[in-house]
């Protein structure tokens, strides 16, 4: 039998399917982080920055950790990117122009990761490489039944690994040793998010957002001292001369007394003066915060109007200009989370349960297309099937998002005359029905011509747009531009023969039925 092998070639290792791999690394769960935000400087934080490149990323995710506890903006940015992941549907693809078999696998292995406990905190926990530019999972396996299925998939902090000496560029498990210990086959799901291009240690996007948070915290702490300098008036204590420690120090605990309780004591010698506040402004202070968060909002969703509103410069209109940025980052970030789900989770399951497969595995997809607008296609879609053009109900089930009804399903839909139906109205029943006049079917075969040639108009301008690469929102445009250049002449005097002869026989009706006439 051959060996079952992950997506590098790597044999699996029977412990894999044991424990996990840091099972065996005591010293890792017995880490605390050292918080090298504390006392951050513009020099400290270059050299975290430059120790990361050369090899030595644990700093530098202990610093992102804490910006991201420690910075509500941040936090709330990076929520929003990484949820926004959780609001779209996923599902386990079969290849295209997938075979029988092919079809039935991406099924099979589409339960059994739903099969997954709590398989959504999965998503969001890869989501957390966007600001490291990785996220690494570890994988326990169990059984159940037959199938082997992950136990548990937790989420380990970036600071329990490091790069290679060589290349920079292979993720490795720090065991203590110069070189850390691979990671093993079949045992992790190691996800590379690419924020941007680069060595792992320079991908993440808090590499950017490092530098606004830092300088967003000099703004904070000076204006927290402005405030507390500038917001108080100054009080001043005077002595007379020959005083001595002891009563200096009996008017300093009165100054200070006064300054917090708003009372004090001192000999009647001396006096405390109270000096008007001294001018100052907030405003330099928050405007650089007001920049650094900005700046941050622009890294984090592509643009400011989604998260901030000044009443000024965020209108509707660009607003939804900068929603249509964060969907396109929407897409990115699927993409990659997909790509690795695939390569990994995917390729696991299937080789523990299935072996070494002849057939294409499937893939894990992730939606992140939106609907189309059902107005316009309900008044194009009509339109385009009168003048012949062939449109797949499974083509406008997919652009529409709305499922095709499985057999024997009810459906919701109007009522369509159908030839029978059509027959008993011409005929006319006993039950109350209107015979519908023979005038009807007249106009009809008089219009038939008429109507040919407003369809050959419409169907000469839809061919024309199709073969400019057109839309379906171009097509509209220029359906309503053509309105008013159709040649309708013919039918209107048909139409207006049909309806003077509908009065008539309308007014001999009523003539009759009132006995003037028999």
């Amino acid at each position: 039998m051959a060996a079952i092998v992950d997506q590098f070639g790597r044999p699996l290792e029977r412990q894999t399917l044991s424990e996990p791999q840091t099972a065996r690394l005591a010293s890792r769960h017995r880490e605390f982080a050292g918080h090298p935000s504390r006392g951050l400087t513009p020099q400290r934080l270059a050299s975290i920055l430059e120790a990361a490149e050369q090899g030595d990323i644990v700093q530098q995710h202990e610093l992102f950790l804490d910006m991201i506890e420690k910075d509500a903006h941040i936090y709330a940015e990076m929520a929003k990117r990484h949820r926004a992941l959780l609001t779209v549907p996923w599902s386990v693809a079969a290849p295209r122009n997938a075979t029988g078999p092919e079809k039935a696998l991406a099924a099979e292995v589409e339960e059994w990761i739903r099969d997954i406990p709590q398989f959504e905190d999965v998503l969001l926990d890869l989501m957390d490489g966007v600001g490291h530019g990785f996220s690494n999972l570890e994988i326990e396996w169990g059984r159940q039944g037959k199938v082997w299925l992950p136990a548990s998939i937790t989420h380990r902090t970036q600071s329990w690994f490091q790069l290679d000496r060589e290349t920079r560029m292979e993720l490795r498990l720090r065991d203590d040793t110069p070189d850390g210990a691979p990671l093993q086959p079949f045992g992790w799901i190691s996800h590379i998010h690419r924020a941007k291009s680069g060595y792992i240690a320079r991908a993440g996007l808090c590499r950017i957002l490092s530098w606004p948070y830092l300088f967003k915290n000099y703004s904070i702490r000076d204006l927290a001292e402005f405030l507390e300098i500038y917001g108080l008036p100054l009080r001043v204590g005077k002595y007379p001369s020959g005083a001595t420690d002891t009563e200096k120090s009996t008017l300093l605990a009165a100054v200070v007394g006064i300054g917090h309780n708003a009372a004090g004591i001192m000999p009647d010698s001396m006096m405390v003066e109270i000096m008007e506040a001294a001018k100052g402004s907030e405003g330099p202070f928050l405007a650089m915060n007001q920049w650094a968060e900005s700046s941050v909002s622009k890294a984090i969703l592509g643009g400011t109007l989604t998260s901030q509103a000044d009443g000024k410069s965020s209108t509707n209109a660009l607003g939804n200009v900068h929603n249509e940025v964060r969907h396109d980052i929407l897409e990115a970030d699927a993409r990659q989370v997909a790509a690795t789900l695939s390569s990994t989770l995917i390729h696991y399951l299937v080789a523990l349960n299935k072996g070494n497969v002849a057939v294409r595995l499937p893939h894990f997809e992730i939606d992140t297309s939106e609907p189309e607008d059902l107005v316009l296609f309900s008044e194009a879609l009509p339109a385009l099937a009168d003048a012949g053009v062939q449109i797949p109900v499974a083509w406008v089930s997919e652009r529409l998002k709305i499922p095709v009804p499985k057999e024997g399903e009810a459906v919701m839909g109007r009522v369509v005359a159908t030839a029978i139906n059509r027959a008993t109205l011409k005929a006319g029943t006993d039950t109350g029905a209107v015979p519908i006049d023979p005038l009807t079917g007249r106009m009809a075969t008089e219009g038939e011509d008429a109507w040919k040639g407003i369809l050959d108009q419409l169907r000469a301008l839809i061919d024309d747009t199709i073969a400019q690469g057109g839309d379906l929102s171009a097509l509209r445009d220029r359906l309503l531009d053509a309105y008013g250049d159709l040649d309708t002449s013919t039918l209107q005097r048909v139409m207006q023969s049909g309806f003077a002869a509908a009065a008539l026989s309308g007014r001999f009706d009523v003539a009759r039925e009132s006995g003037l006439v028999q």
